[in-house]
């Protein structure tokens, strides 16, 4: 996921502000975002996991993640 250089800045100073790695900050902004996945809910499919066939995903990934989220 490409982000605008002015949010990666931000997000790459609160990660060391808060000493977390880059990843575990955006874990938890999405978690705080989505909220906590309600048990019995299906896991998603780990991203490049396997060949979908479709080339437009990068450019529909959060419509495709708000598809999955309300499964």
């Amino acid at each position: 996921m490409k982000l605008p250089d002015d949010l990666d800045a931000r997000l790459r100073h609160e990660a060391e502000r808060r000493r977390m790695t880059v990843s575990e900050l955006t874990r938890e902004a999405i978690e705080t975002h989505l909220g906590p996945r309600p048990a019995g809910r299906r896991r998603m499919i780990a991203a490049a996991a396997g060949h979908s066939g479709s080339h437009d995903v990068s450019v529909r990934i959060e419509e495709i993640l708000r598809d999955e989220v309300t499964k």
